[in-house]
């Protein structure tokens, strides 16, 4: 006897899962942050976010710390992703390997073995805590941002190069009116998993700069202490953000693609 399942069907295990573990926890999050201690709708907790003088500070530090890692690893990123994209079939994706391998050992040991190194640099070098803390952020994250890339400019099609060639364009303005809009794609998506995780990786804080004071480290420290009130705010502060981002990032992205696309052809 032969069973078969329609598409909605299919679907329901990953509705269930979609419902308990997405949605319910956000609906959780909004009551929390939109409510006072009695249950009553209030701003109390957004207003006394931005007045503290702490909490604002933490976000701004977030803010530096995830631009700066982003910026790094984006600057070491393209390059590297467009020298493995472009070496022989069975080399590039054995060099992009040699990236991805280091992911595959927990993040704790390689950011303590990455640590002791920079410890001993540290007694010939004037290095201080901080550029300590980017380092490793960038070792931690780089890889999350050459793989999207690499993937984009693997797929590039050639025809539109060949044609802005072919019009007399030089290498410079290929690389910057047609190459780099095709490949915004790959770069907004690592962008985006460089810098938002970035913004709440308080565990490289602590182990290297010996601080919490990001924004991670201040949603931990508010449910620690049961607070969910103000824990629930800066979640959903940062759900903000990361949607902003999104949105800017996808309109830019579109933009770009079409502009690339016109250049060549023109």
């Amino acid at each position: 006897m032969k069973y078969s399942f329609s598409r909605k069907q299919l679907a329901i295990p990953y509705a269930i899962f979609l419902v308990l573990f997405v949605i319910l926890p956000l609906v959780v999050v909004l009551f929390y942050g939109f409510t006072d201690g009695d249950g009553n709708i209030s701003f109390h907790n957004f207003i006394a976010f931005f007045q503290s003088k702490k909490t604002v500070g933490t976000l701004l530090y977030s803010l530096v710390i995830a631009v700066i890692t982003t910026v790094i690893c984006l600057l070491l990123a393209y390059p590297t992703a467009y020298i493995l994209a472009k070496f022989k079939v069975k080399t590039g994706p054995a060099m992009l390997m040699l990236f991805v391998m280091p992911m595959w050992i927990n993040f704790t040991l390689r950011i303590t073995a990455l640590k002791e190194i920079l410890d001993l640099l540290e007694g010939n070098l004037a290095m201080h805590s901080y550029a300590n803390t980017i380092i490793c952020m960038v070792y931690d994250f780089l890889p999350f941002m050459i793989l999207p890339i690499y993937n984009t400019i693997a797929k590039l099609d050639n025809s539109y190069i060949e044609a802005a060639e072919d019009l007399g364009a030089s290498k410079a303005y290929v690389f910057m009116r047609v190459i780099l809009p095709l490949t915004l794609p790959g770069i907004v998506s690592g962008v985006t998993m460089v810098f938002l995780p970035s913004m709440t990786n308080y565990v490289v804080l602590d182990m290297v700069y010996n601080s919490t004071y990001i924004m991670g480290s201040l949603i931990g420290s508010y449910f620690s202490s049961y607070d969910w009130h103000n824990g629930s705010v800066i979640s959903i502060i940062l759900l903000i953000i990361i949607g902003i981002i999104t949105a800017i990032s996808a309109r830019f992205t579109e933009t770009g693609s079409r502009g690339s696309k016109r250049s060549a052809i023109n």
